[in-house]
């Protein structure tokens, strides 16, 4: 059996433990919760057993050895396929089990522990996480601190003294964007007319938009969650979810929205190589720059709602006395929120800025897991001028850590700022520029195709940006963005 042959058998045990992580996530019913993680320990140690044998390594050097370097492709494929093996090779199979058992259980806890907005009960389960997260670390090898060893697992090229001096380099500039458009919303921003909202028109509502700007339902779906996420469970299986409030209709569907721009990449990559690098997305801050470029640059924009106002007033006859104006002026409102997933774009970022912090401090031993909730706390205070009301809108809002997720963060503000450089650069093009003013979005997604998608994991995230934009990454594009659609 060839290298890649044994790398496509790895992605389907790969992709059958997410069908059942997803449905973890979505129907599983509550006392299933310790054998579901039993499933998974198991399926993702046979996984790790498969991908760090010594029949994988012969392959892969085999392959290595005959490759005459012809093939761009193949020599890409390879390399990441060699880098995946040594990262993979440094973890024991009993970690990856035990971590595994961990998230499962955590993700329950979590749930739970978020509805009560009680952290007590959920702190056990993130010492236990955290304390792999640096078993990790430590077996990985990192150069600086902790927290590299994890970040390069997401966005690799990186490292956390570049993400924290990029951040400290925006934060002024965020502050100030911010506070202004806060100010500026205070004084002029309307409220959405009362509800309700039905659930079932936010449905209908939600799929017609996501299925216009490009995602492929033959290829995916929707569902309810806690936690608004997107999964891939195969090459034509994209699993999205979302959230509903009957009091506002737009909640779930920017939640929609930017899922199936995560889903739109995973529907992009070349499906004749599931489970190859080149069929891989590439890294966190690509695949949240295409949610964060679907959701905010389209569709918060007057284009996307010139053509769908009228169908949202159908569907939500209170919307009949409420004008256009009016309806933008509320997307574009900027308010101090303690929830990141409902967020604006001008205050998003330094809810990013706060969990990179904390998650540096955690992983370097200098914030303990009790002392999470104050930390928490103090630190949204000098960023946002207010204290979260409790811990269920503050530390245990994101599901990120009962997932074993520490060290990407980060990655959704390098998302924000891939996305703004992506969006500027595909509109540099008369055409595509003409179609997306026009709420056409088919030439804006043939252009990311081939620009972002088809490379697949080939290249290093900066380097597609390079080749896709012209530029390496770049803040300027997006301060550009948040000033002119804020100030």
């Amino acid at each position: 059996m060839s290298i890649f042959e044994k790398a496509r058998e790895l992605a389907v045990i790969q992709s059958s433990a997410a069908v059942i992580g997803w449905d973890q996530e979505t129907y599983l019913p509550p006392d299933a919760v310790e054998h579901r993680a039993a499933q998974l320990a198991w399926l993702s140690s046979h996984a790790h057993e498969l991908a760090t044998s010594e029949a994988w390594k012969h392959e892969l050097e085999a392959a290595q050895a005959a490759n005459p370097g012809d093939d761009p492709k193949l020599t890409a494929n390879l390399r990441e396929l060699r880098r995946e093996f040594d990262r993979a090779t440094k973890l024991p199979v009993e970690l990856v089990a035990r971590e595994s058992t961990a998230c499962s259980l955590a993700k329950h806890a979590w749930a739970a522990a978020r509805i009560r907005s009680d952290f007590a009960a959920f702190a056990p389960h993130l010492e236990t996480l955290l304390g792999i997260a640096r078993e990790k670390a430590d077996l990985w090898g990192y150069s600086g601190e902790p927290y590299d060893a994890l970040l390069e697992g997401y966005e690799r090229g990186t490292s956390t003294a570049a993400v924290a001096e990029l951040l400290d380099t925006l934060r002024p500039a965020l502050r100030e964007t911010a506070a202004r458009a806060v100010e500026k919303s205070a004084s002029r921003a309307p409220s959405l007319p009362p509800g309700p909202y039905p659930i079932a028109a936010q449905q209908r509502l939600n799929a017609e938009i996501a299925e216009s700007i490009g995602f492929d339902f033959r290829a995916g779906r929707i569902d309810t969650t806690t936690h608004p996420f997107c999964t891939t469970l195969g090459p034509r299986d994209i699993r999205m979810t979302t959230r509903y409030d009957e009091s506002d209709f737009t909640s779930s569907l920017f939640g929609v929205l930017h899922e199936a721009g995560h889903g739109m990449y995973e529907q992009g990559v070349p499906g004749e190589d599931f489970g190859l690098p080149s069929g891989t997305t590439v890294s966190l801050g690509i695949h949240e720059s295409q949610s964060r470029l679907w959701e905010n640059h389209v569709g918060r924009s007057r284009a996307l709602w010139n053509r769908w106002y009228p169908k949202a007033r159908e569907y939500f006859p209170q919307l009949a006395e409420f004008p256009l104006e009016k309806f933008l002026a509320f997307l574009w409102r900027a308010e101090f929120s303690p929830i990141r997933v409902e967020a604006d774009e001008a205050t998003y970022d330094l809810h990013i800025i706060l969990r990179f912090s904390l998650e540096r401090r955690l992983l370097n031993g200098s914030l303990a897991v009790a002392d999470v909730p104050a930390a928490w706390n103090e630190s949204f205070r000098e960023l946002f001028g207010f204290t979260p009301a409790n811990d269920r809108v503050g530390c245990l809002q994101d599901i990120h850590w009962s997932m074993g997720g520490l060290g990407y963060f980060s990655t959704y503000t390098l998302g924000n700022i891939n996305a703004a450089q992506l969006f500027a650069a595909a509109r540099r093009d008369p055409a595509i520029a003409a179609a997306i003013d026009a709420a056409d979005y088919a030439p804006l997604l043939a252009w990311l195709r081939k620009s972002v998608h088809a490379h697949g994991a080939t290249l290093d995230p900066a380097d597609l940006l390079q080749q896709a934009t012209g530029s390496r990454p770049s803040t300027a594009d997006y301060l550009a963005h948040l000033r002119s659609r804020y100030l």
